[in-house]
């Protein structure tokens, strides 16, 4: 791997749902993380490890050191994890606590990157041009904004990330 290479961490969440008919839950389906990537035309060297398929809501303490520990042991220093935005705060958290030396940029979406209106695209444009630049520490991008992963929260009732 050169030194610009970037490892994606894909664990599910809203980003990868599929809603499969008008009866069913929206599901979290096969990644679509590397059609993004390739529809995005990335030029910088990448790979994408597939760590689990669930909603963020679902996540357990052993998930977040799983996380953590793929991260710490990827020889790449610059990391893109995919996640639900329910507790991606917390997960930010952990991997700042727990990973030291490497940039480690959580991402997601508000509505599935299957869908037509969706900021999975420009969300994972922002956490890999944020993995690129950022100091290494946990962050997390989404609308457009970068923030600190231990300092950040997601407010539900304006359907954003805001500073904590």
């Amino acid at each position: 791997m050169t030194d610009n290479a970037i490892l994606v961490l894909t664990t599910g969440g809203t980003i990868d749902k599929n809603y499969f008919d008008a009866l069913s839950e929206y599901q979290i389906a096969d990644s679509g993380i590397p059609a993004l990537l390739e529809e995005g035309r990335v030029a910088l060297p990448f790979r994408v490890v597939e760590l689990m398929r669930k909603d963020s809501l679902e996540l357990t303490d052993a998930d977040r050191a799983a996380i953590a520990a793929a991260a710490a042991v990827a020889p790449e220093t610059r990391i893109v994890v995919t996640h639900g935005t329910d507790t991606m705060a917390q997960t930010a958290r952990v991997l700042a606590a727990s990973v030291p030396g490497k940039t480690i940029v959580l991402t997601g979406a508000l509505t599935p990157a299957r869908f037509a209106e969706t900021d999975a695209r420009f969300n994972l444009g922002m956490a890999f041009a944020a993995a690129q630049t950022a100091a290494p520490g946990a962050w997390i991008a989404m609308s457009g904004e970068i923030f600190d992963g231990c300092n950040v929260r997601k407010d539900r009732d304006a359907g954003r990330f805001v500073a904590a």
